[in-house]
């Protein structure tokens, strides 16, 4: 009778599992990194929260806010590792709140994309992107969702680093305002849906 007992446990812990999601928004902390284009990753999770009606906490490895979305529970992490590092936090708050690998969503910017055009995708290589590079180190895989966020790429040869580090302009942060709404609504569909709908659903868009 214990056996069954604990295998029964074991199947409602594992339920209970698949609906927790981790959603990070990549980014550098530090006041001169606040809003510029390297940072789009926090400026996402930073507008979700605040739908949401949550506060940040300081805790290891990064900030955290915890919501709910329906019966989802999400922990949005901020990593404070430096972009770089970013799988130091990701592995920790996976292992902490026992979170699938395929419950993790990633919000990373990207230069092969327009400002504020949105891909979403299941998988694939770290594209260059340090972050992502990191992320695939400490988890041993590049098995996790992740929303591209478009920041475009108008700079000369050798300005990369002054281009990601640099502040979004006027209109470019038009743009990106109306966008937040618009990826807190694929986050929420994520979790509540799933990948492949989320993806077919709004990569056509």
């Amino acid at each position: 009778m214990w056996l069954f007992d604990w295998f029964r446990k074991k199947e409602a812990k594992t339920e209970d599992d698949h609906m927790k999601y981790l959603i990070v928004g990549l980014g550098n902390i530090g006041d001169e990194y606040v809003d510029t284009r390297h940072n789009i990753g926090f400026r996402v999770v930073d507008a979700f929260a605040k739908k949401q009606g949550v506060e940040w906490a300081d805790k290891r490895y990064g900030a955290i806010a915890k919501t709910r979305v329906k019966n989802a529970e999400l922990t949005l992490l901020k990593p404070s590792t430096y972009m770089n590092l970013s799988g130091q936090a990701v592995r920790y708050w996976t292992q902490q709140e026992k979170i699938p690998v395929e419950n993790i969503l990633v919000i990373v910017d990207d230069l092969s994309l327009p400002v504020g055009k949105i891909r979403m995708r299941g998988n694939g290589s770290d594209g260059g992107h340090n972050g992502l590079k990191n992320i695939a180190s400490c988890m041993m895989t590049q098995e996790y969702a992740r929303i591209k966020f478009g920041i475009g790429n108008d700079f000369p040869k050798g300005g990369q680093v002054d281009f990601v580090l640099g502040q979004f302009s006027d209109e470019d942060n038009k743009i990106i305002e109306e966008k937040l709404d618009y990826v807190g609504e694929m986050i929420k569909s994520f979790c509540l849906q799933g990948l492949d709908r989320t993806m077919n659903q709004y990569n056509r868009k």
